[in-house]
């Protein structure tokens, strides 16, 4: 059972960064495909970003390509998110998320709790 606690998330002003964080325990942390996915009001839970187990793979929606960067350090068992030129529209509770399988569907086999970004002047 793996557990998932994000990290870093807050009010920032459109153009803006901010990084999340998200600190693993109670897995192997290296064998896992990390995710970063978001839900904005009254909308769905979007996909934003995945990771390769090893990191060397990366893939993100279009709608945050160029801006987000997504990493982890296996040595510290935690991915982050580096958020740039940030937009209102990005508003939402982001999430971490663990799996097996590299795929860009909301899935996952573990998730954490979620941590509110908000983009406002």
């Amino acid at each position: 059972q793996v557990q998932l606690v994000e990290s870093g998330g807050g009010l920032v002003q459109p153009g803006g960064s901010l990084r999340l964080s998200c600190q693993a325990s109670g897995g192997t942390f290296s064998s896992y495909v990390m995710g970063w996915f978001r839900q904005a009001p009254g909308k769905e839970r979007e996909f934003v970003a995945v990771i390769s187990w090893s990191g060397s793979s990366t893939f993100y929606a279009d709608s945050v390509k160029g801006r987000f960067t997504i990493s982890r350090d296996n040595a510290k068992n935690t991915v982050y998110l580096q958020m740039n030129s940030l937009k209102p529209e990005g508003t939402a509770v982001y999430y971490c998320a663990a799996k097996y399988r590299i795929t860009t569907d909301v899935k996952a086999d573990y998730w954490g709790q979620g941590t509110q970004v908000t983009v406002s002047s």
